[in-house]
C-alpha cells in the first residue's frame, strides 16, 4: 500500500494575487501595538511533486502605516534605508504540509541586505476553482523575528529607561495564489 504524497498544492506554478493578499507587520511600542504594511509585494509558489518553493518581495518604498511623515522616516535609514535596499526579501525550499492544513516553512528574510534564517508556521487552503476557470489556494504565514537582527535598531528610550518599541516584530502574510485551471476552452 502506498502512502499518499502530502503537497502544499497541486504542482505547478502558482502566482501571487497581489489585490487579494497582503503582508501586515506588527511591534510593541509604547503602551499598545504598531501596525503596519507593504503595499506592493510579489511572489511565487512552485510545486514539483514533494517539493514547493516560495519566492516572495516587499517593495520598502511602499510601507504604509497611515501617516506619511511616519511611512517616510520607516523609509530611511534609521529603519528600513529604502535607498540603498529598496526590498525585502523571502525565500525558502523547504515547505511541509503538516496535516489538517497546517503548514511549517523554513526560510530566508533579507532585509537591509542582512539574511537570516526564518521558521514560519501557517495554513494551507485546499484549492478552488474560481469564476474565472482558475485554481486558487490560500496561504497565511506567521513568524516572529527580532529586527537588530537585521541592523533595524533604532530606539527612543522612555522616561522609565526603556525603550519605546520593542525588538521583536510578528510578521503576518495572508497570501492568495492563483494558476491556470485544468479547465480547456
Amino acid at each position: 500500500m502506498s502512502t499518499p504524497i502530502l503537497t502544499v498544492a497541486p504542482a505547478g506554478t502558482w502566482s501571487l494575487d497581489s489585490v487579494h493578499s497582503r503582508v501586515d507587520f506588527e511591534v510593541a511600542y509604547l503602551a499598545g501595538r504598531f501596525k503596519g504594511h507593504f503595499n506592493e509585494i510579489a511572489a511565487e509558489l512552485t510545486v514539483d511533486g514533494e517539493r514547493a518553493t516560495l519566492e516572495g518581495r516587499a517593495k520598502v518604498a511602499s510601507i504604509d502605516v497611515n501617516e506619511e511623515n511616519l511611512s517616510g522616516h520607516l523609509q530611511g535609514p534609521d529603519f528600513f534605508d529604502a535607498e540603498r535596499y529598496p526590498e525585502l526579501r523571502f525565500s525558502a525550499e523547504d515547505i511541509r504540509l503538516d496535516g489538517d492544513g497546517q503548514v511549517s516553512v523554513n526560510g530566508e528574510l533579507t532585509i537591509r541586505g542582512v539574511t537570516q534564517p526564518v521558521a514560519v508556521t501557517g495554513r494551507v487552503t485546499a484549492p478552488i476553482a474560481d469564476p474565472y476557470g482558475n485554481d486558487r489556494i490560500g496561504l497565511d504565514l506567521t513568524t516572529t523575528v527580532d529586527r537588530t537582527d537585521f541592523g533595524v535598531d533604532w530606539n527612543q528610550p522612555l522616561p522609565s529607561g526603556e525603550p519605546a518599541l520593542a525588538n521583536d516584530v510578528t510578521i503576518l502574510a495572508e497570501l492568495q495564489f492563483v494558476k491556470p485551471g485544468s479547465e480547456t476552452s
